[in-house]
């Protein structure tokens, strides 16, 4: 008979090789679909992880690693500091959209000025869009005691409508020939989240994300907020007797893991995609929740697991050309990995035991 028997502690082996072994197994597994489909697993399998790095034309995809890179792991951060409390906001999506919208209205407001203080303002008002989004279900929560999982996940379509609405009429470019979409925010320079480098995808964003790694590792480490954070999330009955102040922990975690996702989105949309339109998010703030838990919540494992998840995109991207994969087929695959690291994360707390259980 074979069971699941609890651990006495937490296994910190299984801890460290369980983002690696759901890795592989997403590779196994993810080649047998790619087989089922028809297509070359090792082929394909290949493709996806070899290609944007060591391949032909991999002097173009590698600054791509950090152009697709920067949200993932800006986003991630912002939720893992939640996660790591209980705290569980699933709607980053939405407060990543709400965030570019602020930002791209805060500049379109001015145009065509070349102040040097637009794009400064772009940012704090992209911080602002995704702070107030989250802050519906932190306020929600604290005061009437709603799940923040549900009502962060609804507000995701709710801004999307909102995004679409703006794209057909408050932002639409009024020398667009009725086309939907803002005004293209790159061809103007006062607004531009530009190359700070060239040719190294090496953008404000970028550097943002490195910030806020920096900035939750010592926080988390080295600050009492992030010692409540931690005491929170792992003994919740110690943190009360503590003093821990639970609503205003909500209030902290979702409202900066909703600016972050603001910031994310702002820069998004003033940068590699230049406009607000009607599809323009594609699903950072979900991805990002598999960078945050295949990350372990550390903040440099987010950076390494957002490097990981954009290889994913741009191999992804490049299989769809070369091999003909369904774009849905790299979503599953992605999908995989979140699937298999909760899956091999049971057995951190958890052993597989053979025989029947010992009676007391």
């Amino acid at each position: 008979m074979i069971r699941l028997e609890k651990r006495p502690q937490p296994s910190r082996a299984w801890s460290l090789a369980t983002p690696l072994v759901a890795v592989l197994a997403t590779m196994a597994f993810g080649g047998l679909l790619f087989a089922a489909l028809g297509k070359p697993p090792v082929e394909a399998i290949r493709t996806i992880f070899w290609e944007p790095l060591f391949g032909e034309f991999a002097f173009y995809y590698r600054p791509q690693l950090l152009v697709k890179g920067a949200p993932l792991v800006l986003i991630a951060i912002g939720l893992s500091l939640g996660f790591r409390a209980g705290i569980w906001n699933i709607g980053a999506e939405g407060q990543y959209i709400m965030g570019a919208i602020f930002g791209a209205g805060a500049g379109l407001a001015f145009y065509p000025s070349d102040s040097f203080l637009i794009f400064p303002f772009m940012v704090i008002a992209g911080a602002f869009g995704g702070w107030i989004w989250a802050m519906i279900p932190a306020v929600l929560k604290t005061r009437f005691g709603t799940n923040e999982i549900l009502v962060s996940l609804m507000l995701v379509y709710v801004a999307e409508q909102f995004l679409a609405s703006v794209s057909l009429g408050l932002l639409k470019n009024p020398e667009g020939f009725g086309f939907p979409g803002s005004r293209n925010l790159q061809s103007w320079d006062a607004a531009h989240n530009a190359e700070l480098i060239a040719g190294t995808g090496m953008h404000w964003g970028v550097v943002s994300a490195l910030i806020a790694v920096i900035f939750a590792y010592v926080l988390l480490n080295r600050h009492m907020t992030g010692y409540h954070i931690r005491l929170t999330g792992e003994a919740p009955r110690a943190a009360r007797f503590a003093g821990v102040n639970p609503a205003r922990l909500v209030l902290f975690c979702l409202g900066t893991s909703g600016a972050l996702a603001g910031l994310a989105g702002m820069f998004e949309v003033s940068g590699p995609s230049g406009q607000v339109s009607i599809d323009f998010n594609v699903g950072y703030g979900f991805t990002a929740i598999i960078v945050a838990f295949l990350g372990r919540l550390h903040p440099v494992g987010i950076l390494l697991a957002g490097g990981l998840m954009a290889l994913t995109y741009i191999g992804g991207d490049i299989a769809q050309s070369n091999l003909q994969l369904p774009a849905a087929a790299i979503q599953v695959f992605q999908g995989m990995l979140l699937f298999f690291l909760l899956a091999f994360d049971l057995l951190t707390n958890f052993r597989i035991a053979i025989g029947k259980p010992e009676v007391a």
